[in-house]
């Protein structure tokens, strides 16, 4: 087996510029696999950091359009089509958040509601969401402040107009300047910056670019409601999150007289139910990307196996000739099979290669825009990538090594 080998290595090695070319596709082809799974582990890092921030033990609560209604069709389930198709639920508010603390596994709670506003200072300006949110948020979201201070439950009766600024917007106003105390002006009102956050590696960079502000503020003095558009919810046993959920929905249907649960006007929804959600979503992307890497891989296997044919061609007189000193067909085939898996594994290793280097330059530049991005080669990325050029390798070496050992000896002496 070791001859077969070595002289398998010297015919690959005897044109390096056929070896190089038919190696190409399925270096593409595994290269591509490993990146999709690669940046696949980074994302998934994100999005882990990311509940990890908003609490991995917490439940979340949206208004939505009831399922009988006409509007639910065109406007989905979230508050943002609410609105944009004039479409507004404003029957959560102050006495469901009370009351859901009441619940024995709740532990804690926030309301939440957002707007956009012109956020300007000096000759600085820019476009910015706001999140309105009560004084709880901060005793349950994980995210930290880079400066100053987060404003309190006392602020928030009193509908003060402080602020804490997102990392980049504060930048974009203030560039090298010190935000904290100073006036900026948002939408028509004045607000005094008393913090900023730290980057918060955010994918959509939405929650560097807000402004967070007192809920009574965002309620009365922006937006003119009484009604709370999320509601976070933080359970002390996550195990009993579901139980939590249900409880909050017979909750809530009392309080919004609703009598059954096609006609609820929010969702109640657990981590891992968002979770589930996204793996789902993602999964199907991963897989759609891996079918295209797979089609660059079949090609490269066809351009192996068309290679393999020119090389038998080429070698027929020296297949001839070993036939006639007694190499047998299973020799013959032996050998042709060997080159073939040997370009297909070549192609693997270097495929490896160039996916995993090509995957720290997404971890790199994803780290460089601040998101909490792992670099990650997973295990099994790696056996499939072995996996697949193996197969190609014997898979598309079979037919060209079989009609290298099928050859006649004589006719395959005579052949020039």
């Amino acid at each position: 087996m070791f001859a077969v080998l070595k002289q398998s290595l010297r015919a690959l090695s005897a044109n390096k510029a056929r070896t190089t070319l038919t190696t190409l596709g399925i270096v593409i082809g595994i290269a591509t696999v490993i990146l999709v799974l690669s940046a696949g582990a980074g994302f998934r890092s994100l999005i882990d950091a990311q509940v990890a921030a908003f609490g991995s033990n917490t439940l979340f609560i949206e208004t939505r359009v009831p399922a009988t209604t006409k509007q639910r069709a065109a406007s989905g389930d979230n508050a943002y089509n609410q609105g944009a198709l004039g479409v507004v639920i404003n029957t959560l508010k102050d006495r469901d958040l009370q009351e859901i603390k009441k619940i024995p596994n709740v532990v804690n709670d926030y309301a939440m509601v957002t707007g956009q506003a012109v956020a300007s200072y000096r000759d600085n300006q820019k476009n910015a969401l706001f999140y309105g949110s009560t004084a709880e948020r901060f005793e349950i979201d994980k995210h930290t402040l880079k400066a100053g201070r987060f404003y309190t439950a006392a602020e928030d009766v009193g509908a003060a107009q402080v602020a804490v600024l997102g990392s980049s917007l504060a930048k974009n106003l203030f560039n090298q300047d010190d935000p904290l105390g100073k006036l900026i002006r948002y939408g028509t009102l004045n607000f005094q910056v008393i913090g900023v956050y730290k980057p918060q590696g955010d994918i959509t960079g939405v929650a560097n670019d807000a402004v967070y502000i007192p809920m009574n503020t965002a309620q009365h003095k922006m937006l003119g409601i009484d009604h709370f558009s999320f509601v976070i919810v933080q359970v002390a046993d996550i195990k009993r999150a579901d139980e939590t959920a249900n409880q909050i929905k017979l909750l809530l249907r009392s309080n919004h007289d609703i009598l059954s649960p096609e006609k609820d006007d929010f969702i109640v929804q657990t981590q891992a139910e968002a979770l589930a959600t996204f793996n789902t979503i993602f999964g199907g992307i991963t897989i759609l990307l891996i079918a295209i890497a797979a089609i660059s891989l079949i090609v490269g296997g066809v351009g192996i196996m068309n290679i393999m044919y020119v090389v038998v061609t080429e070698r027929t007189a020296e297949i001839g000739l070993k036939k006639a000193i007694g190499a047998t067909n299973k020799d013959i085939l032996r050998e042709f099979l060997t080159e073939a898996v040997l370009v297909t594994v070549l192609g693997g290793i270097l495929g490896i290669m160039l996916g995993a280097l090509l995957g720290y330059v997404v971890s790199i530049i994803a780290t460089a825009a601040g998101l909490e991005w792992a670099f990650v080669v997973p295990f099994n990325a790696i056996a499939l990538a072995v996996a697949v050029s193996a197969t190609i390798g014997i898979g598309f070496g079979v037919l060209p090594a079989r009609s290298a050992a099928r050859l006649d000896p004589i006719e395959a002496l005579r052949y020039e």
